[in-house]
């Protein structure tokens, strides 16, 4: 068990620094990390990705109140944009974790795994766009349903939905800087309602090692959540000494790693 709890910290290191310098959750990070890590501490391989991407939105869940009351304190947060979006966020995040939960291993291995190819590909690409100071937002019928698209989308993938939010939103009229702060903001609904999805949808079952709630291990909920809060200073120290398109250029080279690993390494 204490080689568990040592195991989990580093990836809390990990993850926070990541966080911290990149600016995002860590989930793309901590699922990768947990894949590898899991079967050696006895989850079945059946079931080894709906945990580590289970837990991976738990963490998110406690890391995104800091970020989210972070970006608030700065004003960044479109509350009507937010109130729009949430409902479909967490309808989409509950609807990703049942779908994960009928989804083989490595099948959950390959969407986490070309999903970091096009996130990677989308901060490589795609660059903020500047909004007119008339423009509107979008209506909340289309929130609702980009909510719900996003939510499950990042459920399938353990990731906060930053990377999804944050471009729909710029595209849509939403300035940048309210952009990224309502998208830390929207990673507490999808977390949250993930997270709840995947104790739903693994509730009862067999092989994971306890203590558990469903698909979310409670060892590495707690190791890694405490590390990656307490670290992820460090990386926002670090990420200050480098330029944004250094670390934008840099994360997006980490996610290529990351994905073409899920997708070409052992199953």
């Amino acid at each position: 068990m204490f080689i568990d709890l040592l195991i989990f910290a580093a990836t809390g290191v990990v993850a926070g620094v990541m966080a911290g310098l990149f600016g995002v959750g860590g989930g793309l990070t901590i699922v990768p990390i947990l894949a590898v890590v899991m079967p050696r501490l006895g989850v079945p391989t059946e079931v080894v990705m709906q945990v580590a991407i289970g837990t991976s939105l738990g963490v998110i869940g406690f890391t995104s109140l800091s970020s989210a009351r972070a970006h608030q304190r700065r004003g960044s947060v479109n509350w009507r944009v937010l109130s729009s979006l949430a409902p479909g966020l967490m309808l989409g995040a509950v609807i990703g974790a049942q779908v994960a939960d009928l989804l083989s291993g490595a099948a959950l291995r390959n969407i986490v795994g070309f999903g970091a190819l096009a996130i990677a590909a989308q901060m490589a690409l795609v660059t903020p766009k500047p909004v007119a100071a008339d423009a509107k937002p979008p209506s909340r019928a289309e929130l609702g349903i980009a909510g719900t698209v996003i939510g499950a989308a990042a459920a399938l993938i353990g990731i906060g939905g930053g990377s999804l939010n944050v471009p729909y939103l710029n595209l849509r009229g939403v300035p940048i800087h309210q952009a990224v702060g309502t998208s830390a903001a929207a990673g507490i609904p999808i977390a949250w309602a993930g997270a709840l999805g995947f104790v739903w949808a693994g509730w009862g079952t067999v092989g994971v090692p306890a203590p558990a709630l469903g698909y979310l291990s409670l060892p590495a909920l707690a190791g890694i959540g405490v590390f990656s809060v307490l670290t992820a200073p460090i990386g926002v120290r670090l990420a200050h000494a480098a330029s944004p398109q250094t670390l934008k250029r840099a994360f997006a080279l980490l996610l290529v790693g990351i994905g073409l690993y899920l997708l070409l390494g052992q199953h």
